[in-house]
Parts: C-alpha cells; structure tokens; sequence
C-alpha cells in the first residue's frame, strides 16, 4: 500500500485508486484538495457526485475498458471543467481495483472560449461597415450610377466606413504586438513628463474642436522604466477618450507625481492621472471596461469612431511596465483614469 500512495503522490494530476470494494484506497495531495481531505476510506460515491463519473467507474470495474469522460461541476463559486481518466489496475494484493485521474480544462475551455468571442466580435465589429460599403457600391452601380449628389453622399460614407475599418485592424494589430511583448519587461528610462506634453499638444486641436479645456502643468521630471512609444499610446488613448466622452463644457485635467502607497509596486512610484469633469460612468461597468469590445453605450462609441479595443490595450501596455491601473468615476461627476508606475532606479 505504501508503493500506491508514493506511485499517486508522484502523479501530476489528481488521481485517486477506488478498491474493490468501491472503496477509496488512497489519494494524493491534489486528489484531497479537489475531493475532501478525509475521502480514504469513503465508498467512491460520497466523494464523486458527477453521474457520468460513476457510471464511469462502475463500467470501469466491471468490464476493465479504460474510459475517458468529461464533465462539468461547480468548484469555488465558478463553474469547472475536467476530464476523467478512468482505468482499472493490477496493483499488489488489496490494493487492485479502478484508477481515476482528473485533468483540469477549465483554462483551456475558458481560452477557446474567448478565442471564439473574439472572433465573433471581429467579425461583428467587420461585418456593419463592409455591409455598408457593399450596399452603397450596388446602388452607384445601379439607379445612382448619374447622380452625381448621391455619388459624393455616398462616396463621404464610404470613406468614414472605410476608415472605420482601418481603425479596427489597426488596433487589432497593435493589441497583439502589445500581448506579445507583455512579457518582456522595458528597461529604458523614460519621462513621464515629456511623454504627456507630447500628448497634449498632438490633442489640442482635438479638444479646441470639442470645446474642452485641456490643463496640464508639466513639472520635474518623472522617470519610469518604459517605452516611450507605447506609453504614448497609452495616455493618448486616456486623454483622447476624456476628451470625447466628457460632454459640453468639459474640462479635462492630467496630473503627475510621486504615489503616496509605495506597497502598491512594491516600492516607489509614479502616477499619472487623467480626470474629466463628464457625465461619469456606472460603476457596475467600471470592472469590464479593459474587456475587449466592451462599450458602456455601443451605439456612442461607433459614432466617436471608437474601436472597443483601446482600454484593452492601455491594460496590456501597463502591465508590460508592471504597472496598475486605477478607474474611479461615478455619474454626474466625471471619470478618473490612473496609471501607476514604478519610479526608474539607477
């Protein structure tokens, strides 16, 4: 019996032997934190409530045909996915009887499953504009082939659908450059500083256009381990967002400096923050908003020319940086973006 418990304790995956009295023999370490921690002993029934895991066994035990079985139970308030491994054994005397092994698929099925969102979502995201442009092409090849104000109508709509599409492969494209690289940490000394006023003034216009009062007060420099190019990206994805989503009369402010909570990194840090005086956002979406293709109001976002992928993409930049993102913001009092990021060391 000693040999059985070493030959489980050696096993990568939970695995539990049932004798033949349909009895739990023994149990490695993983097997206990799956099943119970006092489940030797146990007929196998008490301890595996799945019926096509015991229908499993039983067969098993009965006819000596290895069976594989997947199956689905709730485990730590989430649903679960595994696959048993069931084989009947030769092992010494009084130890013989059905081998189960259990192999967690629940992060594969959870990454499958977002793999086909994604696709979908694309594919959604894809399919509105190019059904525009293909109902516009048949109508000026058609009954609005000589009418030269429905040509340039309909050739400015085209345009917008069409750059709206390049938007789209455009951040689909550098969210997977950024997910690539997210394991790879930056090194180079950056100032923050230098950064936001290169964002500020590539979004004046923008926010001139908008009526919104743009303030930012460069100050000392801030230097972070980073990539200057990416962390570009990512506080014009804030600011620009700011800008276009804080309404009439909106005011725009980015402030920059020393984090007082060191143990947020763990060790010193900087934060940069970009706050609007807007309408705000419910803060039960406030947890999905890095989601890719997540919008607070859909059909607003379309028509700002947003693409759904940008806090996706601020979320990858940051943690490339092994930085952490704040979002606080309530309706009526506007929305705060923080991004947190530890302070360059020589």
């Amino acid at each position: 019996m000693d040999g059985v418990v070493s030959l489980l304790a050696g096993l990568p995956l939970a695995a539990v032997l049932v004798g033949e009295d349909a009895r739990i023999v023994a149990a490695n370490a993983a097997a206990r934190e799956m099943l119970g921690q006092a489940i030797e002993g146990r007929h196998f029934l008490t301890a595996m409530r799945q019926p096509d895991l015991r229908a499993a066994i039983e067969a098993t035990a009965e006819d000596g045909t290895a069976r594989s079985i997947t199956y689905q139970t709730a485990k730590d308030g989430r649903d679960s996915t595994f696959r048993a491994h069931v084989a009947r054994v030769a092992a010494p005397p009084g130890a013989r009887g059905v081998l189960v092994s259990f192999e967690d698929l629940t992060e594969r099925e959870q990454a499958a499953q977002m793999r086909r969102d994604f696709v979908a979502n694309v594919s959604h995201e894809l399919r509105t504009p190019l059904t525009a442009l293909l109902g516009f092409i048949e109508t000026l090849q058609g009954p609005a082939r000589h009418d030269e104000a429905a040509i340039d109508r309909f050739l400015a709509i085209m345009a917008r659908e069409a750059a709206r599409m390049e938007r789209l492969v455009h951040d689909l494209l550098s969210l997977s450059r950024v997910e690539g690289e997210e394991r790879v940490r930056p090194r180079e000394p950056v100032d923050l500083g230098a950064v936001m006023g290169t964002v500020v003034t590539m979004l004046r216009p923008l926010a001139r256009e908008r009526g919104c009062a743009l303030r930012f007060e460069p100050g000392p420099a801030c230097l972070v381990p980073g990539n200057a190019d990416q962390l570009q990206q990512v506080f014009t994805n804030l600011v620009e967002n700011a800008i276009k989503y804080g309404g009439d009369d909106n005011e725009v402010e980015i402030t920059l400096g020393a984090h007082p909570d060191a143990a947020t990194l763990r060790g010193p840090a900087i934060a940069a923050t970009v706050r609007d005086r807007g309408p705000g956002i419910d803060p039960l979406h406030i947890p999905r908003l890095t989601e890719r293709f997540y919008r607070v109001d859909t059909h607003r976002s379309r028509e700002m020319g947003g693409t759904g992928l940008g806090l996706a993409i601020v979320k990858h930049i940051v943690n490339r940086h092994r930085g952490r993102m704040r979002i606080a913001s309530r309706p009526g009092e506007g929305s705060s973006f923080s991004v947190i990021l530890p302070r360059w060391e020589r």
